[in-house]
């Protein structure tokens, strides 16, 4: 049976995924970790605290639960990231090396690493971004990301870890708020929305860029970690893609519930950081390997927010 760690555990992506897996496997068969206290959903199955910026620590806890897959997702996002250089490095790149030599000398199963559309650049084809357009990225956050890929392309190669990716894009759920990445405006957005607040955007009106519901990405992080080795072509990262929209779109969404729904915008250092992303992705190497396809579009993921977050949080 396996046996998972997981890696910034109190994240966004992270609640969802660690709800999913130990619902499938088990709440014992998933040991969520984070540097911060854990709160609510993680509560339902084994936590500790880990700083996963210590190797010797991260191989204590390997070798204690008898570990055989690692989902590392311990991460400080893109606006975060600009202004902390440093820890940024340290953190997103120094502990991607602690796993990938914990995983090739423990011989793990496997191994998840999430990158970002933040690997393409301004001299990336801005529609529907195909898996080999140029990656030059011009933000902390997208270098660190494409300097994870290609180690993680490198261990796979020459070690033989088995470790996985995805190229998320920005990524919208209920569970958690808005945790200081750029495209976390499109989350913030509909708690303003339900609280009848106005609601001040950092990003122009017309500024598009690809987008997930949060279950899409939880499906899609399951069924890449699901599928036969001998499936995957891709080792540095794969395009993943759902639905592109701008925030002016999305607030046109939820007009079509709250009529009265007011934005502005104001946008500010995060328009650069937007305006050097893709508009679309073309995932169609990932739908071909293991059969990705998306279920939610822009309004089936609005009325699915705006139903469930009252819901989520009066109960939390």
């Amino acid at each position: 049976m396996e046996k998972i760690l997981f890696t910034g555990a109190a994240g966004q992506l992270g609640v969802e995924i660690i709800s999913k897996l130990r619902a499938q496997l088990g709440a014992e068969a998933v040991i969520a970790t984070d540097i911060r206290q854990a709160e609510g959903e993680l509560k339902n199955g084994p936590f500790e605290i880990l700083d996963v910026t210590d190797e010797a620590a991260i191989l204590d806890c390997v070798k204690r639960h008898g570990i055989t897959q690692i989902y590392h997702l311990a991460a400080l996002l893109s606006a975060r990231a600009e202004k902390d250089i440093p820890l940024a490095r340290k953190l997103n790149i120094g502990s991607l090396h602690h796993i990938l030599n914990i995983a090739r000398d423990q011989k793990l199963n496997r191994v998840f690493w999430p990158s970002s559309i933040a690997v393409f650049g301004p001299d990336a084809d801005a529609d529907n971004t195909p898996q080999s357009s140029p990656c030059n990225p011009t933000t902390v956050y997208g270098i660190n990301k494409l300097t994870g890929e290609q180690w993680c392309a490198y261990y796979h190669r020459t070690f033989g870890v088995d470790v996985r990716s995805l190229r998320y894009p920005g990524l919208i759920g209920y569970k958690t708020l808005p945790g200081g990445g750029t495209t976390d405006y499109a989350v913030d957005i509909y708690h303003k929305a339900l609280a009848g607040e106005p609601f001040e955007c950092f990003l122009s009106a017309g500024t598009r860029l690809p987008m997930m519901y949060m279950d899409d990405a939880v499906k899609a992080t399951i069924d890449l970690m699901n599928a036969p080795a001998d499936r995957l072509t891709v080792r540095t990262s794969y395009n993943l893609g759902a639905m592109s929209f701008s925030p002016a779109e999305i607030a046109a969404a939820i007009r079509r519930h709250i009529p009265g729904f007011e934005i502005s915008y104001e946008p500010d250092y995060r328009q650069q950081i937007a305006d050097s992303w893709p508009n679309s992705i073309d995932d169609a190497i990932a739908r071909a390997d293991w059969n990705w396809k998306p279920d939610f579009d822009l309004d089936a993921m609005t009325a699915e927010m705006l139903s469930r977050i009252p819901d989520y949080w009066q109960n939390t």
